[in-house]
């Protein structure tokens, strides 16, 4: 997934940068960035902006799989896209996708709509 607006800036960037190898390269530039220099990154940004709460690189991750589950998206697709092997990796996710929760049909309700109906049936 590659958002259109996403792919802009990043031709924007690379038309200025003109990195040699690597779209984002590290140090030194024979390398790609590395997963400490973009964890450093993460939390000089967080710092900058005012994030006191504790998260990492992962809890953006986490966040994606979460958001995308409140959005419906089938947990088999959640899957491809985090490139989990197992299924039961991914649905680790679902305890925190609140707003799936919320949104599940109360199987009482379902019964009490049911139960009226027979009601007005047998009245009838």
């Amino acid at each position: 997934m590659l958002s259109p607006c996403l792919l802009e800036l990043l031709r924007d960037y690379w038309f200025e940068a003109r990195p040699a190898r690597w779209l984002f390269p590290g140090k030194p530039k024979i390398n790609p960035v590395s997963s400490r220099q973009l964890g450093r990154a993460f939390n000089s940004t967080k710092h900058l902006v005012g994030i006191t709460r504790p998260a990492t690189l992962h809890t953006l991750r986490h966040s994606f799989a979460t958001h995308l589950l409140d959005a419906n998206v089938d947990v088999r697709v959640i899957k491809v896209l985090l490139g989990h092997a197992k299924l039961s990796t991914t649905a680790r996710y679902r305890h925190v996708a609140t707003k799936t929760i919320r949104d599940t049909p109360s199987l009482f309700e379902a019964l009490k709509k049911l139960n009226v109906q027979t009601r007005k049936y047998r009245r009838g």
